[in-house]
């Protein structure tokens, strides 16, 4: 079963709180082979994380583009008609009247799908950035724990 970052950083840290401790130096052992291999498997994960990223900002893309394909469609299916509608003067007026009406409501729709979109991306990548934020910081947590040396508690 593959594991996430977090269930990795989980095991680091399990590793680091049952690590032995050598008396009196407050240093600890752990079982470096193991560290260095989930270490490793933090760094190959991330580039995962940042592909999710970039997937979401493509999906961002692609609804605009959709959204732009569908305003320009009905903004010609509205000057068709219009344009259809010429013969005659009152009817022309209502045809106008109506393309602007549905121009305005697809530039509207429009608005409204690349703002929800972009905010949609934006919370996720915010989400994302947070994530590895603190995925990073428990990390410098644990090597700095692990370079310096250790207080004895009256716990060991």
């Amino acid at each position: 079963m593959a594991m996430n970052m977090d269930d990795m950083l989980d095991i680091m840290d399990d590793m680091l709180e049952e690590a032995w401790h050598f008396p009196l130096t407050g240093k600890s052992a752990v079982d470096v082979k193991k560290l260095k291999s989930l270490v490793d498997d933090i760094r190959l994960n991330m580039p995962t994380e940042i592909r999710q990223a970039k997937a979401i900002v493509a999906d961002r893309n692609e609804i605009i583009q959709g959204a732009r394909k569908e305003a320009e469609l009905i903004i010609q299916k509205a000057e068709d008609r219009a344009k259809a509608l010429v013969a005659n003067d009152e009817i022309v007026r209502a045809a106008k009247e109506r393309a602007d009406e549905i121009i305005a409501n697809a530039q509207a729709r429009h608005r409204e799908l690349k703002q929800g979109s972009l905010e949609f991306a934006d919370n996720t990548l915010k989400e994302t950035e947070a994530a590895l934020s603190t995925s990073l910081q428990e990390v410098r947590k644990k090597r700095q724990l692990l370079k310096s040396p250790q207080k004895p508690s009256s716990e060991n």
